[in-house]
């Protein structure tokens, strides 16, 4: 509330203003008598508090309270058109879009193809030509989706107050260039941000998915109540984010948490990891790895893209070796089959990159997420924990992720709307 002095009446009522309205967000509707005594206003000042607001456009009367003596209380809620946000999950393939009023409800979606990779270089192409991608087709789809979702929701893009993209890697904020993602062709222009401000009119944001899913947790999910903790994502790559004392940590670079380059024993040492866009976490638990235990244990695994191929892997070694695989013996295998050593090894090459996050960290809660993850489920998670409480003095407890459907842009969603109701319930502006 910047050019306001403490304690002024203008001050109080713009606090009791945001009260009131977290509580309608938290509650629905509400009954101005109800509002009165939750915040400890009198109801005169309740009234004049649901005037002020409604008059604002924040609230709006939606119905009448039934089923008490004495005549009908108003009903008050959260005015849905007060503000929209669009959240965006980018991927190698295609990109979502959807909206959301200021209640967090989801009011409209849309999906495009990602680029086409003809002709594309990523970082590590010859000549170091990166820098040269043009930036004009990812700029064109990223509108598309975001005009898609808006059409879906009854809006044009003017209407959104902002918008929360998130992507592989992340953009480094000395350089504004995309880095630790080299399989995104396009997004490594040197003007893609100034491309996509200039066509886009309302403030945009860039973040790492993982991170993205990680919001979704701590707002939505497994992980709410919980100041620290690390979220392990596992579908086409595999991603850590870190939430140390109820914050995100990126890094110096925003490269915090790209665990996937983490050496560890199990695997071979890979150096250039950058240009490789692989290291030895990666290939010693990733998706392309499960795959490759398979083959060696005899299973042939599913066809299609890695992460879509191993996550319908472990869901039947599941089926297949059962829910008891998690537990001493058991199983349609016996617990000792082809599918049962799946799972363990699986869980062997997870606890052994999330060893070395928790002798740094020592968090309090780790979630597993991602289409992988669970795919594995119950069974995947329980063998983890047993083999991590073998490599790591700490014992942080493991949970699955509870945001199903799209994390990443449940969390865009989320981080857009943080942002936004903070700027639209400061009523002292």
């Amino acid at each position: 509330m910047t050019g306001t002095t403490p304690g002024t009446p203008r001050v109080l009522r713009a606090m009791n203003d945001r009260a009131a309205l977290e509580l309608l967000l938290a509650h629905g509707s509400l009954s101005r008598s109800r509002i009165g005594r939750l915040t400890g206003l009198s109801k005169p000042t309740a009234s004049q508090l649901l005037a002020r607001l409604e008059a604002a456009g924040l609230v709006r009367v939606t119905g009448a309270s039934r089923g008490r003596p004495g005549p009908n209380a108003q009903l008050y809620s959260l005015d849905p058109a007060a503000a929209h946000v669009a959240g965006l999950d980018v991927t190698a393939t295609r990109i979502r879009a959807a909206v959301a009023d200021i209640t967090g409800r989801t009011v409209g979606s849309f999906e495009v193809p990602a680029p086409g990779r003809s002709g594309a270089l990523g970082p590590s192409g010859p000549s170091g030509a990166s820098g040269r991608q043009p930036a004009g087709p990812v700029v064109r789809q990223v509108v598309a989706a975001v005009d898609g979702a808006a059409g879906a929701a009854g809006l044009t893009r003017s209407a959104l107050h902002r918008v929360v993209i998130g992507t592989p890697g992340a953009f480094d904020p000395r350089t504004g260039r995309l880095r630790y993602a080299s399989h995104l062709p396009g997004w490594h222009s040197p003007d893609l941000l100034e491309e996509l401000a200039a066509a886009l009119p309302m403030p945009l944001e860039y973040d790492n998915d993982v991170n993205l899913a990680a919001v979704a947790e701590q707002r939505l999910g497994a992980a709410r109540g919980h100041d620290d903790f690390v979220l392990l994502w596992n579908e086409q790559g595999l991603g850590a984010a870190l939430v140390l004392g109820g914050r995100l940590h990126r890094g110096w670079t925003g490269g915090a948490g790209e665990v996937g380059f983490l050496p560890v024993p199990g695997a071979p040492l890979v150096r250039q990891v950058a240009r490789a866009n692989r290291g030895g976490f990666q290939e010693l638990a990733g998706a392309q790895a499960l795959l490759r235990t398979a083959r060696e244990l005899g299973i042939e695994p599913p066809s299609g893209r890695d992460g879509e191929a191993a996550a319908e892997l472990l869901a039947r070694a599941v089926e297949r070796a059962g829910p008891e695989a998690g537990q001493d013996g058991g199983g349609q295998d016996g617990g000792d089959g082809p599918y049962g050593e799946l799972l363990r090894r699986a869980a062997t090459g997870l606890a052994t990159g999330l060893a070395a996050l928790v002798a740094v960290l020592d968090p309090e809660l780790i979630v597993l997420s991602g289409g992988v993850l669970a795919a594995g489920g119950e069974v995947l998670r329980t063998l983890v924990q047993r083999e991590l409480a073998e490599l790591a003095a700490p014992r942080p407890r493991l949970v699955l992720g509870a945001v199903t459907g799209d994390p990443v842009l449940n969390g865009a969603l989320e981080s857009a709307l943080a942002t936004t109701r903070d700027e639209v319930f400061d009523t002292s502006r």
